[in-house]
């Protein structure tokens, strides 16, 4: 059945500018808006665990039912799935003379056929019926998806449930990120539970096969028929059999006092030296020599040392009858510890999912407690005698302003937990700088701390991936703040500080007025897996240091004169080489851990 054709004439509406409410009418219009708007703003304990079609399907019965409307209809692609859905409801009253299945191609078609961002309220004609359409952005600028909404009002939507319907697509909007971030953790988790499992087999298959090594290099060193002897880099003996022992006359003990060339005869020292160090430039395999030992009593002894370099592990010396050193073992640990660094990066990026949760609720329940508060006081004004209106109105226009900022909130949060391929680009340090005290305000201030800001006029602008130097910024600022956490005698302040830094550098410094640094601690703080909390990995300064390095900078930390410490970077204002940089910031992981 033909729907009718779009932009029909809709009949003739009243002079909305020539109409004066009722006042009782108005409070009563007043009362059902706070009334539905606590609804909705109750849903997501209902909907709590759903998935996202579910959710949808709340927000749309309720608008159904709050608004009194036709028809809703909704677009949308589903966040777990990745797959396109579309819902309709039609009212038990709803009286259209078209099959349902009309209404709903009609919608979808005229959706897909304008876009999200170009569609206008409009009208349609559908028999004797003339009904009001409005899109509803699902999502900052509608990725997620639309609500369509049919009202045979003429005059739909007022200013309260135009407020009603947004409100609505935000709460689905969060719900279905949400319900999509859960099943993404739940993923990244069921993945690190694989890769540690098959990680920890094959530590355990090495440490079989290591001991079973160690085991018969000892039985050939302690009981081989000719004198063996283990020294470091410098010579100095690790470890000597039995038969070397009786040979020199010396104890094990007494040996590793020595060095080789103590107990080498004059005569031979610098061709032995002179060997080694071509053994060790790699210009030797190995080497043979005869050569005059001093016995402990004085006696010398002549001796064919055959040297070369033996594969060892951190239990066995690395050198066999001079100087061995194990190049295999160093290898193998350097590649096992940037595995064991890039699983914890891992793990911390798992971690951050849970902070990013709370910042979102957080940050997103400010607005939406100010719309509740807002909605309370309006209905004391609308109950009083006689009913405030003027009040009731501004109030309800406050629920209006506080309803953006949940938008604004939400486009902030997703600027900077955004997950992008790293991005250098021209940035001033400032604005990134107050972007990322923003979204930390309300966790500082819920710990009892006071951020202020010391920003520099006229900054030059730098070249940096945005999103990486704000991930710096606030682990410097939450590390700050974990310094403080158990002063209690001072005001725990933050200061965060830019300033130019010579001719073609910037600086950022946030100070604090915590614990502050021994000595030892500042000397190891930036090293991987070192730190000074219970529940730390160690590896959030660690990262920290690697992203600013890659962008060509330095990362320190200062014991203050008073109390606390101050962390600080400098980065050059441009790159020298571009694409290295890029290379290098591309291998750092968001991490949230403080030293």
């Amino acid at each position: 059945m033909n729907a009718g054709r779009t932009g029909a004439v809709p009949p003739s509406r009243p002079d909305m500018n020539a109409r004066v409410e009722d006042p009782a009418q108005q409070v009563r219009r007043l009362q059902r808006c706070i009334s539905d708007l606590i609804s909705l703003l109750a849903l997501p304990a209902v909907w709590s665990g759903n998935e996202p079609s579910q959710i949808v399907d709340m927000v749309l019965d309720a608008l159904l039912r709050m608004l009194t409307l036709e028809f809703v209809y909704a677009r949308f692609t589903d966040p777990v799935t990745a797959e396109p859905r579309k819902i309709l409801r039609v009212a038990d009253s709803c009286t259209l003379p078209v099959p349902q299945q009309d209404v709903a191609t009609m919608l979808g078609n005229w959706v897909e056929r304008n876009g999200v961002h170009s569609l206008p309220p409009t009208g349609r004609q559908f028999g004797a019926e003339y009904i009001s359409i409005v899109p509803v952005p699902l999502g900052i600028h509608g990725e997620t998806g639309t609500i369509v909404v049919g009202s045979e009002r003429a005059d739909f939507p007022s200013q309260t449930e135009s407020l009603l319907l947004r409100v609505a697509a935000n709460q689905a909007s969060i719900g279905m990120r949400e319900a999509g971030l859960r099943r993404e953790q739940k993923r990244i988790a069921d993945e690190l539970d694989r890769r540690v499992a098959e990680r920890t087999a094959e530590l355990a298959a090495a440490n079989a096969e290591l001991r079973r090594s160690e085991e018969r290099w000892r039985s050939v060193f302690e009981n081989s028929a000719v004198g063996v002897a283990l020294t470091d880099l410098n010579g100095r003996f690790i470890a000597t059999n039995l038969v070397y022992q009786n040979m020199l006359g010396y104890s094990d003990e007494e040996l590793q006092q020595l060095t080789f060339l103590d107990i080498t005869h004059e005569e031979n020292v610098e061709e032995n030296r002179s060997l080694i160090a071509e053994l060790l430039a790699g210009q030797r395999r190995q080497f043979q020599i005869e050569k005059q030992y001093r016995r402990k009593d004085g006696q010398p002894v002549w001796v064919r040392n055959n040297v070369s370099v033996v594969p060892g592990t951190e239990r066995v010396p690395r050198f066999l009858m001079a100087i061995s050193e194990d190049v295999t073992h160093p290898k193998i640990s350097e590649e096992a510890l940037a595995r064991a660094r890039s699983e914890l990066a891992k793990v911390a990026s798992i971690t951050s999912l849970g902070v990013l949760t709370a910042a979102i609720a957080h940050e997103v329940n400010q607005p939406l407690s100010g719309i509740i508060t807002n909605a309370s006081t309006c209905l004391r004004m609308l109950s009083s005698n006689p009913p405030n209106t003027d009040g009731a109105l501004e109030t309800m226009r406050r629920a209006l302003r506080d309803g953006n900022r949940v938008s604004d909130v939400i486009t902030r949060l997703r600027t900077l937990y955004s997950k992008k391929e790293p991005s250098l680009e021209a940035m001033d340090l400032n604005e990134a700088t107050r972007e990322v005290a923003a979204l930390s305000l309300s966790e500082l201030q819920g710990r009892g701390v006071t951020l202020r800001y010391e920003l520099a006029e006229e900054l030059p602008p730098i070249t940096g991936d945005r999103i990486q130097l704000q991930q710096v910024i606030l682990n410097l600022l939450r590390n700050g703040a974990d310094a403080m956490g158990l002063t209690d005698d001072r005001v725990r302040e933050l200061v965060i500080r830019t300033e130019r830094d010579g001719e073609n550098q910037v600086r950022l410094s946030v100070k604090d007025s915590g614990v502050g640094l021994t000595p030892q601690v500042a000397e190891k703080i930036f090293e991987p897996f070192y730190t000074t909390k219970a529940d730390g990995m160690g590896i959030g300064l660690s990262i920290s240091r690697s992203i600013v390095e890659a962008h060509q900078g330095h990362l320190w930390a200062t014991a203050n004169d008073g109390p606390g410490a101050t962390f600080s970077f400098a980065i050059p204002c441009t790159f020298e080489d571009l694409s290295d940089a890029e290379a290098d910031v591309d291998q750092s992981e968001p991490a949230s851990d403080a030293a």
